[in-house]
């Protein structure tokens, strides 16, 4: 097996760099801000004839209370229908003649919109993204059509994933303080409860201009950016700024458990939830790498001890960019015959393991390895470009981040992966869920 060195980790990102992408350097993205607070940044990319616009707006389940929780998922689908300039089902069929398509997601932190077009489109683009900005028709029977449509995502959604159903129970319990407690679809008596002048507020307060950062990529021209923008996007006017959200979630003390009965469950799932901080933390770069050496790829350590000794089906690691701090999660999937204090011992193994052996260079390297080219690849297009810049300037605080990435994972130790691992993976930090059709009893 070979060895990846430090110098071929960063030879790999010189070939990418050089060869295959259009070489970004900080100098190359251009940023202004609208005097009503909106933030733009352009990067200038001719490599193909295309642009994109990604719209970041800083909302998601995090800004909401218990009454409305679920209303900044609720948004993603009404921002598709219906302003005073493009009616109903418009904006989809005016992006889609103009040769465009979009998309967009809700998280506990952002709700982001996306737009893929050919570059003579951008006007085109500009005038549809300030009209549901400005103009958005949040009318009674369209807000009952969607409601409709949330609920059933909800229930078909925790139907339909187990991980979905883990986690929703896990948060609850994990939290107790702060709203990353709820899941992002919301509580179903809330989906149900919105009222009208709750919606019109929460869109005049999360999408306003000073509430977003935008990123143009693509083959476009900074000073044709800046016309639109002004022409488009400066007549909104600015709101008050969005309540801070100031809740601290209190120091777990103790593991926490959690059970789920699912009949149509055939083995065991179990969930581990860490309390971890926040993205901009300076210990994100040995979490991420350690989220790898878990369970990324056939190699990992959880894949040889639990899928090749046929104790696990499945596992995974999951740790999402937050603003504020969030879980690293492990979620497991027995093997048939397998229980759920097996299949959970087995991982919980694992894990301590690292806590008091630490991990090989080796690992680490691949680690490393994967990550780089993860990193790479997502540079090598003008989508990929976007999504990261915009992800640099909001979860790392300055999009300029983004240019250390390769040496702030590169400078990991073996030392830092165990650390991590003690400091944040223990059992007074953990909640264990289990889902399962019957529930093992104390014998």
């Amino acid at each position: 097996m070979k060895r990846y060195t430090k110098t071929l980790l960063l030879s790999i990102g010189m070939l990418l760099t050089t060869s295959t992408v259009q070489a970004t350097e900080a100098k190359d993205i251009k940023s202004f801000t609208l005097d009503n607070g909106m933030k733009i940044m352009v990067l200038e990319d001719s490599s193909i004839p295309n642009a994109n616009m990604y719209l970041f707006w800083k909302v998601g389940s995090r800004n909401e209370v218990p009454g409305i929780t679920g209303i900044s998922h609720f948004f993603e689908h009404m921002m598709f229908n219906g302003s005073e300039k493009y009616g109903p089902k418009m904006f989809d069929r005016t992006m889609e003649a103009a040769g465009g398509a979009n998309n967009a997601y809700t998280t506990e932190n952002l709700t982001v919109y996306t737009d893929w077009f050919p570059a003579n489109a951008v006007e085109t683009i500009f005038d549809l993204e300030a009209d549901r900005i400005e103009n958005l028709d949040i009318n009674p029977d369209m807000v009952e059509s969607e409601r409709g449509v949330v609920a059933s995502e909800r229930l078909t959604g925790l139907e339909n994933s187990n991980w979905r159903t883990l986690q929703e129970e896990l948060k609850g319990s994990a939290f107790r303080a702060h709203p990353y407690s709820w899941s992002v679809i919301g509580h179903e008596s809330d989906i149900a409860a919105w009222q009208l002048d709750d919606l019109v507020q929460y869109h005049k307060t999360y999408y306003a201009p000073n509430n977003a950062v935008v990123v143009i990529a693509g083959d476009v021209k900074l000073d044709n950016i800046k016309r639109l923008a002004d022409k488009y996007l400066a007549p909104i006017p600015a709101q008050a700024p969005p309540r801070e959200v100031k809740t601290v979630e209190p120091e777990q003390k103790g593991e926490r458990r959690v059970y789920v009965k699912k009949s149509s469950v055939s083995t065991a799932n179990v969930m581990l939830g860490y309390h971890v901080p926040a993205t901009s933390n300076a210990d994100y770069y040995a979490l991420d790498l350690l989220s790898t050496i878990l369970a990324t790829g056939n190699s990992s350590r959880m894949y040889q001890a639990l899928v090749d000794k046929q104790t696990a089906l499945e596992v995974e690691t999951y740790m999402p960019m937050s603003f504020d701090p969030n879980l690293f999660y492990v979620m497991g999937v027995a093997s048939p015959g397998v229980s759920a204090a097996a299949l959970e011992k087995g991982m919980i193994a694992e894990i301590n393991r690292i806590s008091t052996q630490g991990v090989t260079l080796k690992e680490l390297e691949k680690a490393k390895n994967i990550k780089l080219m993860n990193f790479y690849r997502s540079m090598e297009t003008i989508n990929g470009k976007a999504n990261t810049i915009g992800t640099y300037e909001l979860f790392f605080g300055s999009y300029d981040k983004l240019f250390n990435a390769p040496e702030d994972y590169n400078k990991v130790t073996v030392a830092d992966i165990q650390r991590v691992a003690k400091t944040y993976l223990k059992r007074s930090n953990r909640t264990v869920a289990v889902l399962a059709s019957k529930e093992e009893t104390d014998k």
